[in-house]
């Protein structure tokens, strides 16, 4: 059902709101209107704008709540919001002090590793690396050349060229050396070099012996550093750990407090001069039972003023819609969102969807074996994951565990239990003669749901003109009562009362546009293109009557699908040889899983549709907003 709603004007001193909204507005859930926009013919009001002081110290407490252990619980502490941003500047800048030792010891770390990656091609050169840096009369060359130029410098310059060699490492791509020159030969000798791309690496005076002791050495030092910096990563967490609770604590009144200040974004302020003389406006809906308890709480502080309007479908506004279902249906308001949330005065269709949903969904998928599993295995995932199509599909499950019964299906076997009412392959015709009549029984409900809404809504042209209206109500059951007795060999009445029971609705439903302008007093009841609305209200009356039609064939999918269901297993048990008396229970595992996983979700889909299409369509519209409490808006 749909909570009744009150508006509320809520005003005072404008230095009170915080603790207005701080020790009373938090314990309620108000649905926040823009006070400018609510009050738009009031003079001298202008947005009430102050900077959050809480926005940046609630930055802080984000981010470090994300380094708490996901078991880690509130210390049920009651802080204030001056401790609780205390605790947060004490945390942040300890844990500064870790984040800045962590940070030299990761430049150390990305310093020791481009040390190493330069150093390891030359492990190979067995000399000392500072006794070669420090040549004064041999100039030296680290480095790495292809494949390619080093075979063709080898084969064709080497050996004509003053200058020595020393290979270190190679791969595939390419060769690592280390070339010595005289110097006085060192400009001729680097051009050569260069011709041949040559890659240059130069080599600091950071390295101690030859090569493969600054690698070994440098590797222990790097090791220790990364030992260093676990043990800071353990310090922080430990730390973190330990405070988690106040942590928590200090991260739920900032973030409450914070969201309590941000209420001025939609508060106004009247404008006088003097600070003391200005007060806070505030505009939002409150349910009558919220309304009523804020009220009493309220009625000995002197600095706040109420004013409720309980008129809420009067004038411009348009209340919220607040759903509020026993548990059991809760689940099905995820279709009900889906379409579009109620208007405030209009009917919830919560219930009826539960109702037809799970009763469709069980008729056409009624097995007891496999309804139970889905009795269960929605039940745990809705209750694990809080998964709402988890809860429709175990609430679904129950009905076809019934309509299981009724059948006389258990995994698909129809020998194991005996139906209490009929068996869908032994009774095509009943089945499906039962469903189109089931579907007669649904469109009348839509159709006197939507005359329910038309009054409610006062909406006379929907109410008395519309197909789904109280002419469709009289064309369409008169229509089916014809039928019906026709059908059962019944004396049908006169004809010309079947004319006036059939015709009259027509009629009014041909000339609904002038009707309606007749009813609310308007002086041109016909448009001026006469022939133009006589063409269009034929195609209209055709669509309907066409519409009715299909609409009521379109239930034959419940038999149709509970047909589908029963010959499907039968397929599997014939495959699984259970007709020898010996059946092989893997291919029926197999099978009921195929079948109950594709048809579950086919049958899902289609029961959707005839909710939407044939039920939702005829009497629903879905044009409410969501009732947002502003604690729950960020």
């Amino acid at each position: 059902m749909i909570e009744k709603m009150q508006f509320i004007n809520i005003t005072g001193p404008k230095t009170d709101i915080d603790r207005v909204v701080n020790t009373y507005l938090s314990k309620y859930e108000i649905h926040l209107e823009n006070a400018l926009t609510e009050l738009s013919g009031v003079t001298d009001l202008s947005p009430f704008v102050e900077t959050n002081p809480y926005k940046e110290v609630l930055g802080k407490a984000s981010e470090l709540i994300k380094k708490v252990p996901q078991d880690a619980t509130p210390g049920d502490n009651l802080i204030s919001v001056e401790e609780a941003i205390q605790v947060i500047t004490d945390m942040t800048t300890e844990l500064n002090k870790y984040n800045n030792e962590k940070r030299t010891l990761k430049n150390e770390r990305n310093h020791m590793r481009e040390l190493l990656q330069k150093i390891e091609p030359f492990r190979l050169l067995n000399y000392d690396l500072r006794k070669i840096l420090h040549f004064r009369f041999i100039k030296f060359r680290f480095g790495r050349i292809s494949h390619e130029y080093f075979d063709k410098f080898s084969k064709y310059i080497y050996d004509n060229l003053n200058t020595v060699f020393y290979e270190c490492f190679n791969d595939k791509d390419y060769i690592w050396g280390v070339y010595f020159v005289p110097d006085s030969s060192k400009d001729e000798v680097d051009a050569i070099y260069s011709s041949l791309h040559f890659e240059r690496i130069f080599l600091s005076d950071e390295y101690e012996g030859t090569p493969e002791e600054s690698y070994q050495k440098m590797n222990t030092s790097l090791d220790t550093i990364l030992d260093e910096i676990k043990e800071i990563y353990k310090k922080i967490n430990e730390y973190i750990s330990k405070h988690s609770g106040e942590l928590l604590d200090a991260y739920n009144i900032l973030s409450t407090h914070s969201k309590n200040f941000d209420i001025r974004k939609m508060a106004a302020i009247t404008n006088k001069n003097s600070e003391n003389a200005t007060f806070y406006i505030l505009c939002g809906w409150m349910s009558t039972e919220d309304c009523k308890h804020f009220i009493k709480e309220i009625s000995n502080d002197s600095l706040v003023f109420v004013i409720t309007d309980t008129s809420v479908t009067q004038g411009t506004m348009k209340p919220p819609t607040k759903l509020k279902n026993f548990s059991l249906l809760r689940p099905f308001e995820l279709f009900v969102k889906m379409y579009g949330l109620p208007a405030y005065n209009e009917f919830d269709p919560t219930l009826l969807v539960a109702l037809t949903y799970s009763f469709l969904f069980g008729a056409m998928f009624g097995d007891v074996g496999q309804g139970l599993c889905l009795v269960i295995g929605g039940f745990l995932l809705y209750k694990k994951k809080h998964m709402d199509i988890a809860g429709i599909i175990s609430v679904a499950g129950i009905f076809s565990v019934i309509f299981g019964f009724a059948y006389g299906s258990f995994f698909g076997f129809e020998n194991v239990i005996k139906g209490f009412w009929m068996k869908p392959m032994d009774n095509v015709m009943s089945i499906l003669i039962i469903s189109v009549c089931l579907g007669v029984v649904m469109i009348l409900v839509a159709i006197i749901l939507n005359i329910i809404n038309s009054i409610r809504q006062k909406d006379y042209d929907r109410l008395l003109f519309d197909q789904n209206g109280i002419a469709g109500l009289i064309f369409y059951g008169g229509g089916i009562a014809c039928i019906g007795a026709a059908v059962l060999g019944h004396v049908l009445p006169a004809t010309i009362i079947i004319a006036l029971i059939l015709g009259i609705p027509l009629i009014t439903m041909f000339f609904k546009e002038p009707l309606t302008k007749l009813i609310e007093h308007k002086k041109q009841e016909f448009p001026e293109g006469k022939a133009m609305f006589v063409i269009e209200a034929i195609v209209e009356l055709f669509d309907i009557l066409l519409s009715y039609a299909t609409n009521t064939v379109s239930y034959l999918r419940v038999g149709a699908f509970a047909l589908s269901h029963a010959g499907m297993m039968s397929v599997v048990l014939l495959l699984a040889g259970a007709e020898g008396g010996s059946p092989n229970w893997i291919v029926i595992v197999i099978g009921n899983i195929i079948v109950a996983g594709m048809e579950g979700l086919v049958v899902g889909i289609q029961v959707l549709r005839l909710e939407y299409y044939e039920i939702f369509g005829r009497f629903y519209r879905g044009t409410g907003k969501e009732f947002k409490s502003f604690q729950q808006s960020k």
